[in-house]
C-alpha cells in the first residue's frame, strides 16, 4: 500500500466500536480505511459480557460463538446471594473471537483492514485530509478521523483532552481454567469494603475473574489478594455450596485453609492475567466534553462512553459506531455528537450521578448489601435487578421502577 492512498474515513481501532462503524460505513460505499494495531491473537482485558439489550439491537452477534447466560449469582459485600434467573439471556465472549468475528464482518463489506499501530501524523485544516503514520514512515490520508482505540486513546486526549484518574475506573483479571463440575454459574460479587465489584463469567473454555473499581482509589496489592479471595471462594463453592464466598466471613477451620491452598497452587500455575482501564465520566464532563465535529469523532471508550456504575461498554461501543455511521452516510458528520447526547447520553450522565449512592451506604449498610437483602424478600426488588443486569433497565428512571416493584411485587 503505497504512501499516498486516500481514503473518505480513517478508523484507528479495530475492536467493537471501530470494526462496526467501518462494517457500516463500508456497506453504504464509504472508503474506509480500519487499523489494527493490536498483536494477533491477544484479547482486549474485558470480561466480555454482551446484554441482552444489544443482543435484541443486533442480533447477529449470536454468531460470534459466546455462551449464553440465563442465570446469575449475585452476592452483596456481606456474602449473601440472590439468584436472579434472566427473562432474557446476555451472552459472554471470548474477546478474541467476539474482535474478530466484527473485523471479518467489516472485511466482507469492504472495509480495508491494516494490521498496523499508527498515530496522527498532520491535522485537517482548512479542508485539509488528516494523515496517519506508522513509526516506519508508512502513512495514509483521509478527510474523517475516528478513534476508537480505547479508554487510553492518545487521539482523543489530543482532540478532546486528557481525563482525570478521579473518572477512570480499573478493570484486571484473569483467565483461568473451569471447574471440573458441570456447574460454572455467572457470578456477580460487590466488593465488601470497596467502591466496585468483581465478576465470575464462564466462557466457552476458561472462566474470565475480574475487578473494576476506580482508579483513584486504586491499591493492587489489596485488590489483587481479594480477588484471589474470590476466585478460591468460587471454586470452593462448587465442591461444597454451604462454604462461604470471602473467606473473611468464614467461620474458617485448619481443613478449610489447607484446602483454600491447594486450589490456589493449582489457579496460579495455570492463569493468565490482564489489566485495562474504563471511562468513567463525571456529570460535569458528560455536560461539556466534545466527541466529534465535522471532520473527526470518538468512539466508545475512547469517547468515554461506558457505563460509571458496572463499566459496562459493549453496548454503547457499538451503539456509537451506529450513530456515527448513520450521521456520516446522511451528509451530517457533525451531528453524530448530538446524536449521542440525544439517544443514550441522559442514562450515561444519570448513571454518573448515581454511582456514590450506588455504592454508597444506605440505612446503615451498604446500599449493595440492602439492594440484595430486598432482593431475596421480594419478587418485584427481583424483577428488576434481573432487567438492571440484563441492560434492560435503565438508571433514568431505576427510583421510579424499584418503588413501583416494592408495590407490585407480581
Amino acid at each position: 500500500m503505497g504512501e499516498s492512498e486516500e481514503f473518505d474515513v480513517l478508523i484507528v481501532g479495530a475492536g467493537p466500536a471501530g470494526s462496526f462503524a467501518a462494517e457500516r460505513l463500508a456497506r453504504g460505499g464509504v472508503r474506509v480505511a480500519l487499523f489494527d494495531g493490536r498483536p494477533a491473537g491477544e484479547p482486549k482485558a474485558c470480561g466480555g459480557g454482551v446484554t441482552s439489550k444489544a443482543l435484541k439491537a443486533w442480533p447477529h452477534l449470536l454468531e460470534a460463538m459466546g455462551r449464553t447466560v440465563e442465570e446469575v449469582e449475585m452476592y452483596s459485600p456481606a456474602g449473601t446471594r440472590v439468584r436472579l434467573k434472566l427473562d432474557a439471556p446476555f451472552a459472554i465472549y471470548s474477546r478474541v473471537a467476539f474482535d474478530s468475528y466484527l473485523r471479518d464482518r467489516a472485511i466482507q463489506a469492504g472495509a480495508h483492514v491494516i494490521p498496523e499501530r499508527v498515530s496522527v501524523a498532520a491535522e485537517s485544516k482548512h479542508g485539509e485530509p488528516w494523515t496517519v503514520r506508522t513509526r516506519g514512515g508508512e502513512s495514509w490520508r483521509g478527510h474523517v478521523l475516528v478513534a476508537a482505540d480505547g479508554a487510553n486513546s492518545a487521539i482523543a486526549r489530543r482532540l478532546a483532552g486528557a481525563l482525570p484518574n478521579a473518572e477512570m475506573e480499573v478493570a484486571f483479571g484473569y483467565r483461568a481454567p473451569l471447574p471440573k463440575s458441570e456447574d460454572a454459574p455467572t457470578v456477580i460479587a460487590f466488593l465488601p469494603g470497596w467502591v466496585g465489584y468483581a465478576w465470575a463469567f464462564p466462557r466457552l473454555d476458561h472462566i474470565s475473574f475480574g475487578i473494576a473499581t476506580s482508579q483513584d482509589a486504586f491499591d493492587h496489592t489489596s485488590l489483587d489478594a481479594l480477588l484471589w479471595e474470590f476466585m478460591i471462594g468460587y471454586y470452593r463453592i462448587r465442591e461444597d455450596p454451604r462454604a462461604p464466598l470471602w473467606s473473611s466471613q468464614s467461620k474458617g477451620s485448619s481443613e478449610g485453609d489447607s484446602h483454600a491452598a491447594v486450589i490456589e497452587k493449582k489457579l496460579r500455575a495455570s492463569v493468565d492475567r490482564y489489566a485495562a482501564r474504563i471511562p468513567g465520566l463525571a456529570v460535569e464532563t458528560w455536560n461539556t466534553r466534545r466527541v466529534g465535529s465535522d471532520t473527526w469523532a470518538l468512539l466508545g471508550d475512547a469517547a468515554g462512553f461506558a457505563d460509571p456504575v458496572t463499566g459496562e461498554g459493549i453496548y454503547y461501543a457499538l451503539r456509537s459506531a451506529e450513530l456515527f455511521a448513520e450521521a456520516y452516510l446522511a451528509g451530517r458528520a457533525a451531528d453524530y455528537e448530538q446524536r449521542c447526547r440525544a439517544d443514550f447520553g441522559r442514562e450515561l450522565r444519570r448513571a454518573s450521578a448515581m454511582r456514590g449512592r450506588f455504592y454508597g451506604d444506605f440505612l446503615g449498610a451498604p446500599f449493595t448489601d440492602r439492594m440484595i437483602d430486598f432482593a431475596r424478600l421480594h419478587p418485584g426488588i427481583r424483577r428488576t435487578l434481573r432487567e438492571l443486569v440484563a441492560g434492560d433497565q435503565g438508571y433514568v428512571n431505576l427510583k421510579r421502577a424499584l418503588a413501583r416493584s416494592a408495590l407490585w411485587p407480581l
